[in-house]
């Protein structure tokens, strides 16, 4: 298959196959799309860092400038990958969310409950503890749904603090959601919250963008342009900043936010944006191998 094709997108890095498949470019001298979706990068409880260490420069070697493309989904990314893949040229482009078909639902009167979202992997490098705590230090009103699923006891392990925290009559744990089930999340809640410690890209920010539902996203993540925008706010993602974010955000106009976010999201991240973007890395690849 590596000899039949013109470029090769390759989407793994810690995998059996992405040794090989590197190895077998270099020595057929394909072209290759890298995209690593955020493998390469790190934080304080990184596993296996040795290890990984290794496998990196054995990748590294295998790549060359002008024939291997990294491609990152954000400045984030980009920074922490070309730390470890030095030999390969770069490029940014984002991930592309879908339009959906129902946005959020207007807001509610003044002095009702804020209804809170968090969809995503239950992971330690997703700051749930940290949103939870959050939850203990907000008004009362305050709701959260939170909506994925987690390995090794970890969903459990999230139920028992909020039990502790004495939170449970105010958090929801769903499971992981898709298709309508997951559309319904979005467009029932009035704000986002992605607390991550680090993020690629962070998919659902955008999902939740796009029905229109404004964000607090963590300084983990690459959303900094949320405040720009005017749809969101990107703080810290202690549980004292969350806490002070969303009783922040509960006074801001979240109807002209989200129409705001959701314009953006429909001008820079829709699929064919993204794709004519991608498409061009490769025509590039292609034109620069048949030059040689």
């Amino acid at each position: 298959m590596i000899r039949w094709a013109d470029v090769i997108h390759l989407t793994a890095v810690y995998s059996p196959s992405t040794i090989p498949t590197l190895a077998i470019c270099k020595g057929l001298n394909k072209p290759v799309v890298w995209s690593p979706r955020g493998a390469l990068q790190r934080w304080k409880s990184t596993s296996r860092v040795q290890m990984k260490r290794a496998w990196d420069s054995i990748c590294n070697s295998l790549c060359d400038q002008n024939r291997v493309r990294l491609h990152a989904t954000s400045e984030n990314e980009l920074t922490a990958s070309a730390l470890r893949i030095s030999r390969a040229s770069t490029v940014i482009i984002p991930n592309g969310v879908q339009k959906p078909g129902r946005t959020k639902r207007p807001s509610k009167e003044k002095g009702e409950s804020l209804q809170l979202l968090y969809l995503g992997r239950l992971n330690r490098i997703k700051g749930i503890e940290n949103l939870l705590m959050a939850m203990q230090k907000v008004d009362e009103s305050v709701k959260l749904e939170i909506c994925g699923a987690g390995g090794n006891g970890y969903s459990g392990h999230l139920k028992d603090l909020a039990e502790k925290l004495q939170i449970t009559a105010r958090v929801q744990f769903h499971g992981p959601v898709s298709g309508e089930e997951k559309e319904k999340c979005f467009v029932d809640s009035d704000v986002f919250v992605m607390p991550s410690f680090s993020e690629s890209f962070g998919l659902s920010a955008a999902e939740a963008l796009s029905h229109g539902v404004p964000v607090i996203v963590s300084k983990g993540t690459p959303w900094s342009e949320v405040e720009k925008i005017g749809c969101g706010l990107w703080v810290e993602n202690d549980s004292n900043s969350l806490a002070d974010a969303i009783g922040r955000i509960r006074r801001m106009p979240l109807d002209e936010m989200g129409k705001r976010g959701r314009e953006w999201m429909s001008r820079e991240f829709s699929y064919d944006v993204i794709a004519e973007k991608m498409l061009k890395v490769y025509e590039g690849l292609v034109e620069h191998q048949d030059e040689r």
